[in-house]
């Protein structure tokens, strides 16, 4: 009835070989920040701390300290200057400290300037020494209206040290 028929197999086209192309190249991933160096109680330090991270003490520091983000643990002793965007103490300083942004919480104990931008303390903080605020250039052009001009020869104001 049905008689069979031998199937041949049709032509296949060949593509020619290509050579790989390298893959399209993504976008790279944000650097993610660093993670934060800590140092706990017992440990003390004899010399200046320098970096741009961020950095957790609880111990003894006899020396300066710059970094980017700074944080004493309440056991922390630091006698040296503290530089740094953002510093926040717990413990004690004895030295002067300089940030953009300053807070002392309730337990800590500062002998010394602190120069800043912002300044917060909490109820019960130590602080014994100047609260300096970064002085911004004044435009050279602009003089301040509500002043009245200096008479030639007036004694400029210099602040006693």
């Amino acid at each position: 009835m049905f008689a069979k028929k031998k199937d041949t197999p049709a032509p296949v086209a060949l593509a020619p070989l290509e050579t790989p192309r390298a893959p399209a190249q993504a976008p790279a991933p944000a650097p993610r920040p660093k993670p934060a160096s800590m140092i706990a109680q017992g440990v003390t330090i004899k010399g200046d701390v320098v970096g741009d991270g961020e950095l957790h003490l609880d111990c003894v520091v006899l020396g300066d300290i710059r970094v980017g983000k700074l944080i004493l643990g309440p056991n922390s002793r630091v006698e040296g200057g503290v530089t740094a965007q953002v510093v926040e103490i717990h413990g004690n300083v004895l030295g002067c400290v300089t940030a953009q942004a300053v807070r002392l919480y309730g337990t800590a104990k500062v002998d010394g300037d602190i120069t800043h931008e912002q300044l917060a303390m909490e109820t019960g903080a130590e602080f014994q020494g100047r609260s300096l605020k970064f002085q911004r250039p004044a435009p050279q052009n602009a003089a301040p209206s509500h002043a009245p001009p200096m008479p030639q020869g007036a004694p400029a104001y210099a602040p006693q040290h």
